[in-house]
């Protein structure tokens, strides 16, 4: 009885067990492949019917998975929610914070400072009475009661809120 041909016309037992291998080991790689573009597209796209569309064409040998890695989106679900999470700790952070900075110079100023360190421009007028700072808008201090009343500083706060000119040194 002759011995059966194998693929390609070899008759060799060795060669053809080769082959067998081979065969099998990339069909394992495609197998894998499979899964690992469905797994990866689960951790990386909201959508079922998207992650569907990545396995789908995952089962085209090699070539699915490859344009799957080329569109696929660059960040994980998780670490974009993370992200997301971060970003709106910091907005609320800066929320809670007192920054401010002067309008000349662009340094920054605290919120109780009368004049700029760095350029030495007037930020604010300090209260008659107690000598605290004061908002430009305020008629009265909210810390002494006392009016706000008459002059320079009555003058340039009615034209700084009516938007004519900033707060003068």
């Amino acid at each position: 009885m002759p011995a059966p041909i194998g693929y390609f016309g070899i008759s060799n037992n060795g060669v053809n067990l080769a082959i067998n291998l081979v065969i099998l080991f990339l069909a394992i790689v495609w197998l894998a492949m499979i899964y690992w573009t469905r797994t990866d597209a689960k951790r990386r796209i909201n959508d079922p019917v998207l992650i569907f569309c990545a396995t789908a064409a995952s089962l085209f040998p090699f070539v699915g998975t490859i344009v799957y890695m080329i569109v696929r989106p660059p960040e994980f679900l998780e670490d974009a929610r993370e992200r997301d999470l971060e970003m709106a700790a910091a907005e609320a952070r800066l929320s809670q914070l007192s920054y401010l900075a002067c309008q000349q110079c662009g340094q920054e100023v605290e919120k109780d400072y009368l004049i700029c360190p760095n350029c030495r421009s007037r930020l604010r007028d300090a209260c008659s009475s107690c000598q605290r700072p004061l908002e430009m808008n305020w008629s009265v201090c909210p810390y002494c009661e006392t009016p706000v009343v008459g002059g320079r500083a009555s003058r340039r706060r009615r034209e700084a809120l009516a938007g004519d000119l900033p707060p003068a040194p």
